[in-house]
């Protein structure tokens, strides 16, 4: 895959030289309450990597990395679709980035892939992350119920969100 472009960003393969930044972005409390993860973070950055079902993007803005967008597919054909998960620098939060990552990877999807949906999973309580996927055309499907581990060592709900391809904002 080449490199995909929105109006401020670029989406690119991540490469191995991407890890210490995107750790670093993975490390800051605000991205790290939403995706949790090992100690070593830049470890587990690098495993994202090569993990052959998982497409990773980095995000650049203005020449600098700012966050890292993945994406996976469902190839059986009966319930064909592609899942999305995005962590951005948090000093660019609120700037539109995120709904502009989510939107340029789903044309991708849609458009040079062939998938008619995509899904998305933000925990419940990420109102900025639903907000951003609201704004790039995903739609509430449901509740998940005590979906995922939080830092606290509780259960805490994953909201589920779908886009399909007619849906997409042109």
């Amino acid at each position: 895959m080449n490199e995909l472009r929105g109006p401020r960003l670029t989406l690119r393969p991540a490469v191995p030289a991407d890890v210490p930044a995107l750790a670093a972005i993975r490390a800051t409390p605000e991205v790290r309450a939403h995706w949790r993860g090992e100690d070593d973070l830049a470890a587990e950055v690098a495993s994202d990597l090569a993990d052959e079902a998982t497409h990773c993007l980095t995000v650049l803005h203005e020449g600098r990395i700012v966050g890292m967008i993945q994406w996976y597919a469902e190839e059986e054909p009966d319930y064909r679709h592609a899942g999305i998960d995005l962590f951005l620098d948090p000093t660019v939060h609120g700037q539109g980035l995120g709904t502009e990552a989510v939107r340029t990877l789903a044309r991708h999807l849609i458009d040079d892939l062939g998938h008619h949906r995509l899904v998305i999973d933000p925990a419940a309580g990420n109102r900025a992350a639903i907000r951003c996927y609201e704004k790039a055309g995903f739609r509430p499907v449901g509740v998940m119920r005590q979906y995922e581990r939080g830092a606290d060592g509780t259960w805490h709900d994953g909201l589920l969100m779908d886009l399909l391809a007619a849906e997409l904002p042109r």
